[in-house]
């Protein structure tokens, strides 16, 4: 579609990291933040504001793309994402809100 990304970033579970470099849209970073804490509830706030931070420092031409889990997707955009979807967002300029721009089903 002609979107050329800046960086990614992936949960350092195998599935997500192999997804990441299985699209070969680029060099693949791995982010703790965007592991799973399905499990251990506890770190939900720290992890997505950690990433909600990352997002924020971005600059306006920057283009992320996040490899992630369900837990963590609804998190950050509220959003309870079918197996494989996209959800394609923008940060507010002052890095508080997200505005999903598109949901792309697999």
């Amino acid at each position: 579609m002609g979107i050329e990304l800046t960086s990614i970033l992936t949960s350092q579970w195998c599935r997500c990291v192999d997804t990441a470099r299985l699209l070969d849209l680029g060099p693949v970073t791995e982010e703790p933040a965007l592991n799973s804490f399905f499990r251990n509830r506890s770190t939900e706030t720290e992890q997505t504001a950690a990433i909600k931070a990352k997002l924020a420092s971005l600059s306006g031409d920057e283009k992320l793309l996040l490899v992630t889990h369900q837990v963590n997707i609804t998190a950050l955009t509220d959003i309870f994402p079918r197996s494989g979807e996209i959800i394609l967002f923008r940060m507010s300029d002052d890095g508080t809100e997200l505005d999903v721009l598109a949901r792309l089903m697999p």
